[in-house]
């Protein structure tokens, strides 16, 4: 399991997903400060480190959930045609499920941001809150719905790094600890950063159409998929690692020129 977790696949995975989780919670974050701003001053705090305390232990029993679907690699049916042929498992249709999901959530997340910043924002505020139970129920479902991408995320980025399902479940596992405890710690200082860099997510919310896509040709490749007598084949990991890296550089030299150009205006 140590050797695993140690090579450079699963550390770059583990750091990718890491980020990916953080930069999808930060909805989430915002999402759970507006619930428990409705409570007293004194009860806001406790409301939101139990809310993600509660939302950490709901993506793990999902994570063992998903896991163990795509584990039933067994295939039921197997459709023969002149055009196309395939072994039709449990895992591929989780996989390609995931994959059309995290494509099309990703671009109705994307045009709302873009065309309507505070949609869900205007929803979660209409909601009444009067106690701390309730708050806490609160951001339970509304963890609940980020979750699914965060964990479709997740087993995107660690299907097929290694043979075993179990060890790709201690690094969601990880991953899914980490950035929630990164996001208890420094909450505030990440949304702020965020509000002042909308383009970061909108660029994690790119990768997970890259994500998406992945997955649905992990699902035609593990089905053994053949499409007009071309076999469809799995997508290697580093090329989603290298336009995940080179799309951050970007993003970070743009960063410094523009505090670069700020300096100079002040």
């Amino acid at each position: 399991m140590l050797d695993f977790l140690l090579t450079s696949d699963a550390i770059f995975a583990l750091l990718t997903l890491t980020f990916l989780e953080i930069i999808l919670g930060i909805d989430n974050i915002v999402f759970i400060s507006i619930a428990a701003n409705k409570l007293p001053e004194h009860q806001r705090s406790k409301a939101t480190n139990i809310g993600l305390l509660l939302a950490m232990v709901q993506r793990i029993i999902l994570l063992f959930f998903v896991s163990f679907l795509v584990g039933l690699q067994k295939p039921f049916f197997t459709f023969e045609s002149s055009w196309l042929t395939t072994s039709v498992s449990w895992q591929g249709i989780i996989l390609l499920g995931g994959g059309l999901f995290l494509i099309f959530k990703s671009t109705r997340e994307i045009r709302e941001k873009v065309e309507e910043p505070k949609h869900d924002e205007n929803e979660v505020k209409s909601k009444k809150i009067k106690s701390l139970s309730q708050a806490v129920v609160q951001i339970m479902i509304i963890d609940f719905i980020f979750s699914i991408d965060s964990i479709l995320t997740a087993v995107g980025m660690t299907n097929g790094l290694h043979p075993n399902h179990n060890y790709n479940l201690v690094l969601m596992i990880i991953a899914v600890v980490i950035s929630i405890g990164i996001m208890i710690g420094f909450a505030n200082p990440i949304r702020k950063f965020i509000d002042t860099h909308p383009s970061l997510q909108l660029l994690g919310l790119a990768f997970l159409i890259l994500i998406g896509f992945m997955l649905i040709t992990e699902a035609a490749h593990l089905s053994e998929t053949e499409f007009l007598g071309n076999t469809v084949g799995a997508i290697p990991k580093g090329y989603l690692y290298f336009a995940i890296a080179f799309s951050l550089f970007v993003e970070f030299l743009n960063f410094i020129i523009g505090r670069k150009k700020e300096k100079e205006a002040s």
